[in-house]
């Protein structure tokens, strides 16, 4: 990317995305990767992909800039998700606290545009991860896994539909859809956690992916992954659809072979 950084900050979260960043920005050039990772969060084995690790819990947002001056960051990205139960269960510092107060809406959009607004206070500019992250975003016609049969082409219509909008609400991105008919929505709890719930009811059925219009990639990029795939074999899942071009997929040959193996549509839309 143009202008790369000398040191760049990388505000983790859990799973494998970070350590992804973390490679594919050292190889693009920059020198010095700062990590702020969460207990009960963030893998451990980071710390083999970058200069400098510090632990904290979430909610500690003085500590985290804290922790960025002090390694002279002045650009970060942010990557990885946390768990739902400990965005419940924090235990905020007192500048986490006057953000949470002032915010007037406590959605992901908001409150992590917050954090961003108060990183810059203290000369921290936040970035998309993306510039890094181009090579795993795959573009629209993208496919992996058997040739959709035409009702799973109308279901993936019907559940673009749906999740255009339940993701411009700020429901979340993903709709679970058979034969014309919701059978899950994403919510709080996780993609992974809707495919799930949408199975429990019918069998073959078709998930879409979709980020809301506008939607800000300097956190919370839509991911795809090895996971993804095992969840939705053990839903029964037929087809996954994602939006090409602002969707991650990691673990592509992993992917690949699962999709082939259970039978699964993968497809960027």
């Amino acid at each position: 990317m143009a202008d790369t950084p000398h040191t760049l900050g990388i505000i983790a979260g859990n799973r494998t995305l970070p350590r992804v960043l973390a490679r594919e920005a050292r190889a693009a050039g920059v020198q010095h990767l700062v990590a702020a990772a969460f207990t009960d969060e963030t893998e451990p084995e980071l710390s083999e992909f970058v200069d400098v690790i510090e632990w904290l819990r979430v909610g500690q947002l003085n500590k985290l800039v804290e922790v960025f001056q002090k390694h002279n960051v002045t650009q970060c990205v942010m990557v990885g998700q946390i768990a739902p139960k400990n965005l419940f269960d924090l235990r905020p510092d007192l500048r986490a606290v006057k953000l949470l107060a002032s915010l007037p809406e406590k959605n992901a959009h908001s409150l992590f545009g917050g954090i961003a607004d108060e990183l810059a206070k203290d000369g921290i500019t936040l970035i998309e991860a993306t510039p890094w992250l181009k090579p795993a975003m795959p573009s629209a016609g993208f496919q992996l896994g058997p040739e959709p049969a035409d009702d799973v082409r109308a279901d993936i219509e019907y559940g673009l539909r749906i999740a255009r909008e339940t993701s411009r609400l700020e429901i979340g991105q993903t709709v679970v859809v058979k034969n014309g008919t919701v059978l899950a929505v994403e919510g709080l709890e996780g993609t992974d956690a809707c495919l799930t719930r949408g199975g429990e009811l019918a069998e073959g059925a078709v998930a879409v992916k979709i980020p809301k219009p506008g939607h800000d990639l300097r956190f919370d990029i839509p991911c795809l992954g090895a996971r993804t795939l095992e969840t939705c074999a053990s839903a029964r899942i037929r087809a996954l659809a994602f939006e090409g071009g602002r969707t991650l997929l990691l673990d592509e040959s992993e992917v690949d072979a699962l999709a082939q193996r259970h039978g699964i549509t993968l497809t960027a839309v």
